[in-house]
């Protein structure tokens, strides 16, 4: 027996999924620990983020491909809860061939039921956000748009990419529709059908091999006993229902929804393996109550290098929020933690963390929404900071005293155990904690 594959009808099912804003670091854990997998699945979101993985290879920045696509002998899974750019993801499979990386229908399978992100579901995002003004802080790369489009019944599937001409009829129906939109509210051109065609077949044609009945794959593979892993995008505050509503994504992107968007709803999860930095970063607009400004802001985003993997943009950068994790912890159900990016805070000779919001109210240790979010104020306590290089680490009785009380500390206060512990980019970096 493979010894990833645990007994017929006893398959482990793990969910690894973001505590907090989103950039936790997630694609890092599961290029990880997906040696141990037989498959890993994206069960949701676009490529409106980006999980970043170090490996002998190179820097890989993947916007909507399993981050197990990394190791040859993983399958990934593209699940029905996703939305698609087919333009991006060819891309994005171009990149990874031009660095050695092999990709075939043997190892990358997409469900026929993601829906597709449409050039004019971008245009529509970049247009509400401009006459928004930034408000909500859009990638402008369709997200909103195409799952609105999908809750309306107005959606193209992956599947129908292999019918073309039934396609073409949605795609005439359904642009007439959305024309009506572009050029009487925004007053900008529409498309045509031709645009339109012309890019779902010069796209659409490479990714035809990949397009299968993912949920049938999974299910008779968590019936044989493999192990699947399913990888989130962003985190818990920015979950369609439970995040910082409305300055959210347009999914959902806790562990709970992981085997519905993946294709098996019928199936339940064995573990929750949730992913919190040291600190905190957020990309985006909303309420980020522990950020810092100034001089003391710019000094942690340059040592994180906190930079959207997605869109280049400047994260929004803080010390770690016990209120918000502690949240982030009970609404992905998380079993056990992985801390990344620890070795960040090596220069600060004080280490920030926020404990606390303050509000109108008094000082609050549950985390509040609406118009008290947008009021909180952070109470913040200093603990001791290590100052020394953590990189070469590889167990937890390796980092300096300062640097295990630290992660100790944050344990307690988020109420759920930390396992694994990355102490720099690169995939060896990392150490478990007994």
């Amino acid at each position: 027996m493979d010894k990833k594959t645990a007994e017929p009808g006893q398959g482990q099912l793990t969910a690894i999924v973001g505590i907090n804003w989103g950039d936790e670091g997630k694609g890092r854990m599961v290029d990880l620990l997906s040696q141990e997998y037989d498959i890993v699945v994206r069960y949701q979101g676009g490529n409106n983020a980006g999980h970043t993985v170090v490996n002998k290879k190179g820097k890989f920045i993947l916007n909507l491909l399993p981050s197990g696509i990394l190791r040859q002998d993983v399958v990934n899974v593209m699940g029905g809860g996703m939305v698609i750019d087919l333009e991006h993801l060819c891309g994005e499979l171009a990149g990874l061939r031009e660095k050695g990386v092999e990709v075939s229908p043997k190892n990358l399978k997409i469900s026929h039921q993601a829906t597709i992100c449409l050039p004019y579901h971008k245009l529509q995002d970049i247009y509400e956000e401009d006459r928004l003004e930034g408000k909500y802080g859009s990638t402008r790369r369709g997200i909103g748009p195409v799952y609105s489009d999908k809750y309306l019944r107005k959606g193209i599937r992956m599947g129908e990419i292999l019918y073309p001409e039934a396609l073409e009829k949605t795609v005439r129906e359904f642009l007439e529709w959305k024309n009506l939109m572009i050029t009487g509210v925004y007053q900008k051109p529409g498309m045509t059908v031709e645009e339109l065609m012309d890019w779902l077949d010069r796209f659409g044609r490479e990714l035809k091999p990949y397009i299968c009945d993912a949920g049938s794959f999974l299910d008779q593979a968590a019936a044989a006993g493999k192990k699947i892993m399913f990888e989130a995008q962003l985190g818990a505050l920015r979950d369609i229902d439970f995040g910082i509503y409305p300055y959210t994504s347009s999914s959902s992107t806790i562990a709970a929804y992981a085997p519905i968007g993946a294709g098996i709803p019928g199936r339940r999860l064995d573990q929750v393996v949730g992913i919190m930095k040291a600190y905190s970063s957020a990309v985006g607009g909303g309420p980020f109550t522990c950020e810092l400004f100034g001089p003391e802001g710019d000094a942690l985003r340059e040592a994180g290098g906190e930079y959207g993997a997605a869109t280049g943009r400047p994260r929004r950068v803080g010390p770690f929020d016990c209120v918000a994790s502690r949240y982030g912890v009970k609404f992905q159900g998380a079993d056990q933690l992985a801390l990344t990016k620890l070795d960040v805070l090596s220069y600060m000779e004080k280490i920030p963390v926020c404990v606390a919001y303050s509000t109108k109210d008094g000082g609050v240790e549950e985390f509040p929404w609406g118009p008290a979010l947008e009021e909180a104020k952070p109470i913040l306590i200093y603990l001791p900071g290590w100052q020394t290089d953590i990189g070469a680490c590889r167990s937890f009785a390796d980092l300096p005293a300062a640097a295990r009380d630290y992660v100790n500390y944050l344990e307690k206060a988020v109420g759920c155990p930390i396992t694994y512990i990355s102490v720099g980019p690169s995939r060896e970096q990392y150490l478990i904690k007994e």
